[in-house]
């Protein structure tokens, strides 16, 4: 057997072996339950951020200050660890590791110059932001994209689809019926490689 019949062999095994995971009635209702409960938590956190508006105090003297700006900093420091621990293993744990260190990094962005605001340091928490934080929280996302988009890739080439993936909002979830959200060509692409495949 060649390389490419054994891949096609391998891949048609693990079809036949491995139900859909959207098949599984217990993963479809906890996907029901994940959905209902974003949807309750946008409306409860619309109502706290109202109260928020009309409640909090212009002005407040925290004796914790230097505990949460510590806290969030080693945060920042654990988030970059672990994202240099993923890459040096090459594991797919990356991809996390990156969307929520750029996260600590725009909410550092975020309370720097919102609470410097009006103060001696807001330039400097301006500069701050403007040069390191928001530019490391960028790439940091623009990487877990990338990574994202090139996994894809590989199962399209694993599927015998040539050419570079769609957008990631066209792409469904487990990557089911990926073929549909292809441009035409790669569409047709797709269909006429399936087509030309052997039947078992």
């Amino acid at each position: 057997m060649t390389e490419q019949e054994r891949r096609e062999l391998a891949h048609a095994l693990a079809a036949i072996d491995s139900p859909h995971p959207l098949l599984d009635p217990g993963l479809r209702r906890r996907m029901r339950f994940a959905l209902l409960f974003t949807m309750g938590c946008c409306i409860v956190l619309a109502g706290w951020i109202a109260i928020l508006i009309l409640t909090l105090p212009g002005h407040y003297t925290s004796d914790d200050w230097r505990t949460v700006w510590v806290g969030l900093d080693v945060a920042e420091l654990a988030g970059f660890a672990a994202t240099g621990w993923a890459a040096w293993h090459q594991r797919q744990a990356l991809v996390f590791c990156m969307i929520i260190t750029g996260t600590l990094l725009v909410c550092d962005a975020w309370f720097d110059v919102t609470l410097d605001y009006g103060s001696r340091g807001f330039t400097t928490s301006i500069v701050s932001a403007v040069v390191v934080e928001l530019p490391l929280a960028f790439v940091m996302f623009a990487a877990a994209r990338r990574l994202v988009r090139a996994t894809i890739g590989v199962v399209m080439q694993l599927s015998g689809v040539t050419g570079s993936p769609p957008p990631l909002r066209r792409i469904p979830l487990f990557a089911d019926g990926l073929e549909e959200c292809l441009p035409d060509r790669l569409r047709q692409l797709a269909d006429v490689t399936a087509e030309d495949r052997p039947s078992s």
